[in-house]
């Protein structure tokens, strides 16, 4: 998440620190083989938004802007976004500051990336009250509801009207209100907030969406689970909270135990906060079921082998034709172990099948992670050093824009799914394939006339005599039919 508090600072210096999403942590048990993701792609599959052409993006702290900016540029034609709260925007009644958000507006669209916000209110003279969650220098709060909601829908007028020009174009109504720390109101409350500033975001800007507040990881997973509980699957509930939950267990004390059978889960599902966390879910759902909402916000910060319950889990419950984007995915492992490769190519692998199912828009969170974190460690895993060199897993997401800008999100043929896992972006005559064994046999993918292959990242060469493919991503790029190259897999 961002720190609106410090939007004053960016107008001066560009120095702006904002708070990344909190939510989950991260622990360290050896995966399960990965499952087998559906080749049939989640609903939405025009899930962009005006101006975003490449999937692959990320979300960055303002204040280190100068370090970022010769990698931002890689990312050009992607969507980030920038959080603001009322309460701070406008300390005072009436008195509203913009000039560090303009900056952040200007800056994004001088480097080619569409901006989103997601519009919070906070705690202060518009919600009344006083904050029970406090974070960050900043001191940034949880969210009230407002006691006037024409005053608040006044507010995100002016906020529509003033970024449109910018080109933003989605707006996101809270974040996280799953979490108490993000959102101190009843799910009624939330929907309340959500059909009013929808209203008025349509009326200002007709061309503009509105989007739900993410809800967190976590309870994505739960929801995941119940589900199939619900609908009678226990085993493929145990199965997938198993493959979701993998790095989790135990960092949140009971909230996300190690489960193994059916009474393990029910009680893990019945805990208070996760109950709290699908009745937010439900009701997002029942938002994006009645149309008030256009956009379906996922967050998600699991191992892959979490990608594909979840996507199983958005094609059951997503309306057909609403857009799907995941405005924050990251890596989220307390006292990781794992090498820079082995990292990168995780990462690889998870936005990857994220895009293969559907999910129109990525933002990688964080570009780089802040070495002076509470945390007092990188819990979530950057993209890039502290000081914006590039790590192995940045250098692999952009050559993953450069692949997918402009071109076509086409999922593997079904013939080859069950041995490979990945990906092709087709643009014009040339297709570009991202592709990794699915089980721990190499699969060979014969040579192609004019193929070239490698490292994902790396140059590739002339694939004169086919590519191997083991469970490291490589790319492969030839100018012919995704159904052509992979005919005679063996």
């Amino acid at each position: 998440m961002t720190r609106p508090g410090r939007l004053r600072a960016v107008a001066t210096a560009v120095a702006v620190t904002l708070l990344l999403t909190a939510g989950c942590t991260a622990g360290g048990d050896d995966p399960p083989p990965a499952a087998t993701p559906s080749t049939t792609a989640a609903p939405g599959t025009t899930s962009t938004a005006h101006g975003v052409s490449n999937p692959f993006g990320a979300h960055w702290d303002w204040s280190r802007y100068q370090q970022f900016e010769p990698y931002l540029r890689r990312l050009a034609g992607s969507a980030t976004y920038e959080e603001i709260s009322w309460c701070e925007i406008e300390r005072t009644s009436g008195q509203a500051d913009w000039a560090g958000l303009d900056e952040i507006a200007s800056r994004s669209r001088e480097l080619g990336i569409t901006l989103h916000l997601k519009i919070r209110t906070g705690v202060c003279w518009a919600t009344g009250g006083t904050a029970r969650y406090t974070r960050g220098a900043a001191n940034k709060t949880e969210s009230a509801m407002p006691t006037d909601l024409g005053a608040y829908q006044r507010f995100v007028r002016s906020v529509v009207q003033r970024y449109g020009p910018y080109g933003v174009r989605e707006y996101a109504i809270e974040n996280e209100v799953n979490a108490p720390s993000y959102w101190a109101g009843s799910p009624e409350e939330y929907a309340r907030l959500v059909r009013a500033a929808a209203e008025t975001i349509r009326a200002t800007d007709p061309k503009a969406r509105v989007v739900d507040s993410g809800i967190s990881s976590v309870a994505y997973g739960m929801g995941v689970a119940d589900r199939l509980v619900r609908a009678g699957r226990m085993p493929e509930a145990i199965a997938a909270y198993q493959a979701y939950f993998q790095r989790r267990v135990g960092t949140r004390g009971q909230q996300i135990p190690a489960v193994t059978g059916e009474a393990q889960l029910r009680r893990a599902l019945g805990t208070e906060t996760n109950t709290r966390s699908l009745r937010f879910l439900a009701v997002t759902e029942s938002l994006l079921t009645d149309r008030t909402v256009d956009v379906r916000q996922v967050h998600f910060y699991e191992h892959f082998n979490g990608v594909p319950p979840l996507l199983d889990y958005l094609r059951a419950t997503t309306p057909q034709g609403v857009p799907i984007q995941a405005w924050e995915v990251g890596q989220f492992w307390r006292d990781g172990d794992g090498d820079p490769a082995s990292r990168a190519a995780e990462m690889v692998k998870t936005v990857t099948l994220l895009v293969a199912g559907g999910i129109g828009e990525i933002s990688w969170l964080p570009l780089a992670y802040n070495p002076n974190n509470a945390a007092g460690s990188e819990v979530r895993y950057g993209l890039l050093d502290p000081d914006g060199a590039e790590r192995d897993a940045g250098r692999m997401l952009a050559a993953l824009a450069d692949a997918a800008r402009d071109a076509t999100v086409t999922p593997l043929p079904a013939p080859v799914v069950g041995r490979l896992h990945g990906v092709a972006f087709v643009r014009g005559g040339s297709s570009t394939l991202v592709l990794w064994s699915a089980s721990n046999t190499p699969v060979t993918v014969p040579a192609t006339p004019g193929g070239r292959t490698g490292a994902v990242g790396s140059p590739l060469g002339a694939a004169g005599g086919g590519t191997t493919v083991t469970d490291v991503p490589v790319l492969l790029r030839a100018d012919q039919p995704v159904d052509r190259i992979l005919a005679a897999v063996r």
